[in-house]
């Protein structure tokens, strides 16, 4: 399993950002898929979740500004990161559960002020 991160980059505080994450190796369309991210000196944290059939979770930090969403004919995720904050600054994983625990290598969204 591979999981490929891309999109991210500085981005003014109020801009926005779309994350990628490009799977390969995996029954894509029925696994459940998950966006974290990791800001220095702070512990991994869930942003959003989307299920094999599109059910969307998202964490309370970034309800209303971020969307999950996926392609299964791509085998491709997605995060639409709108209204950026400086404290969305983190690296960005992507994340699924494919007879293991499969991660990206993260992505860097820095949020300048």
């Amino acid at each position: 399993v591979q999981l490929q991160a891309s999109g991210g980059g500085l981005v003014q505080a109020g801009g926005s950002l779309r994350l990628a994450c490009a799977a390969s190796g995996m029954n894509f369309k029925i696994t459940t898929m998950n966006w974290y991210r990791q800001a220095p000196g702070k512990e991994r944290e869930l942003v959003a979740t989307i299920t094999s059939d599109g059910n969307t979770n998202y964490a309370d930090s970034v309800k209303g500004r971020f969307t999950i969403s996926r392609d299964n004919a791509r085998r491709t995720m997605y995060l639409q990161m709108n209204s950026l904050k400086p404290e969305d600054t983190a690296v960005y994983y992507c994340n699924g559960w494919y007879y293991r625990d499969n991660w990206g290598q993260g992505t860097q969204v820095t949020v300048s002020s």
